[in-house]
């Protein structure tokens, strides 16, 4: 099966299609490639560099063995598909323009294991260190129908995934017409990281910019707007409306300002008497510890390394809740939807093989979430969410982006 649809392939140019069955001696054995890439290229990968990439995927999958499926977006990029032993490897070629037609592009974009099936993709996710929650549905007209689930009902950290509420929230009042999305108003107040905390106080911003860069860039400066903006309250009662099972544990929505700073080594009272508060009484800690919840208080190399209250100090979501989440969105999302396409999570060549593919996640060290709602070229919903912690170590990113794109790309067949 290629990790291309059929649909989208399209016949190489001669010089296209020679440099993609090249491909295949190159990643087979050292030897040629001076010939083969610019020196734009090796300038930034050396062949030293090549060739242990080249073997690590020879030791990880066997032997290379055929060219596979070639697709071109232009007369000189596209993807190519090379099939090893035990996988199939999906790269994404560019080459110049001019002859000879040098390699001027190479990427891995995906894998896809031979014999794999969604099985196999949820015991991986299961034996991942620390703990786990893994979901896939269909969403119907009669709700969620359930494919795949491993601890989907248990309540996780999720870092960033909250943005999600807000921007249902933001959706729901533009539906209403209490809001439109091309209301301005002014950045602030802004929070520690991400594009815009280096952009003016105060610079005017309309809704629909502010939705785009904290849903495609996870911009916390954003993010922290539009929840003072929409109102706290607003956006906690979308966890109600979107089926969330235990808001007691993930309310108040917190800011990014607010989690990290009491996070701090110098907020630690504050932790603790929020960790033991009522609800009331943690809406009631946040209005008048206000001052010293702010984005200037929070110092990232304390945190940055070590995984800090992932337990008590976040934004809590089973996957069925985010799962619920994104059907929410799928059904009233209106234009929030196109902004949860603009950053697809996985490789371009893998999430190619959808219709529409909406994604938005959450890191920090100890704590990860990847979260896709996809609608395939057959017109079928779904979604997919997948929650990773561990309180004790950081996490290899990595590992769990190649499992969820090895589950779309299972699903999408």
């Amino acid at each position: 099966m290629s990790l291309f649809p059929a649909s989208s392939r399209a016949a190489s140019n001669p010089a296209y299609q020679a440099r993609a069955e090249q491909l295949l001696r190159i990643l087979s054995a050292p030897g040629g490639e001076e010939a083969y890439f610019s020196s734009l290229f090796l300038d930034a990968v050396p062949v030293d560099r090549w060739r242990t990439i080249a073997a690590d995927l020879r030791a990880q999958h066997g032997e290379p063995l055929a060219l596979g499926a070639v697709r071109t977006d232009s007369a000189t990029a596209g993807q190519v598909e090379i099939r090893y032993e035990r996988a199939t490897m999906g790269f994404t070629l560019v080459v110049a323009p001019q002859a000879p037609h040098m390699v001027v592009g190479l990427h891995i974009v995906g894998a896809r294991t031979a014999n794999d099936s969604l099985d196999k993709v949820m015991a991986d996710i299961a034996d991942l260190p620390g703990a786990t929650g893994f979901a896939i549905a269909q969403l119907t007209d009669s709700g969620p129908q359930w494919l795949r689930a491993h601890r989907a009902d248990v309540q996780m950290a999720t870092g960033s995934s909250f943005k999600l509420y807000i921007l249902a929230e933001l959706a729901r009042a533009a539906a209403a017409r209490e809001r439109r999305w091309s209301d301005v108003m002014p950045l602030g107040p802004k929070s520690f990281s991400g594009r815009l905390m280096a952009w003016p106080d105060r610079a005017p911003m309309t809704l629909h910019s502010l939705a785009t860069a904290m849903i495609a860039e996870s911009d916390n400066s954003a993010s922290d707007t539009l929840l003072a903006a929409l109102g706290r309250d607003r956006v906690d009662a979308m966890m109600a409306t979107t089926g969330h099972a235990d808001a007691a544990k993930a309310l108040p929505i917190l800011s990014t300002a607010e989690a990290f700073a009491l996070k701090m080594p110098a907020n630690a009272d504050l932790r603790r008497r929020y960790e033991a508060a009522s609800l009331a009484d943690r809406r009631g800690l946040l209005r008048d510890a206000t001052a010293r919840l702010t984005a200037d208080r929070v110092d990232l190399g304390s945190v940055a390394e070590i995984p800090t209250a992932i337990d008590s100090i976040e934004w809590f979501a089973s996957p069925k809740d985010v799962i619920g989440l994104l059907d929410w969105l799928r059904l009233h999302g209106g234009d929030a939807l196109p902004i949860l396409a603009v950053n697809p999570g996985i490789p371009p060549a893998d999430a190619k093989r959808w219709r529409y593919l909406g994604y938005k996640g959450g890191s920090e060290p100890g704590v990860m979430a990847m979260n896709m709602l996809a609608q395939a070229r057959n017109g079928r919903w779904y979604a997919i969410s997948a929650s990773w912690n561990n309180p004790a170590a950081r996490l290899d990113e990595t590992k769990l982006v190649a499992l969820m794109t090895r589950a779309l790309n299972l699903l999408a067949e």
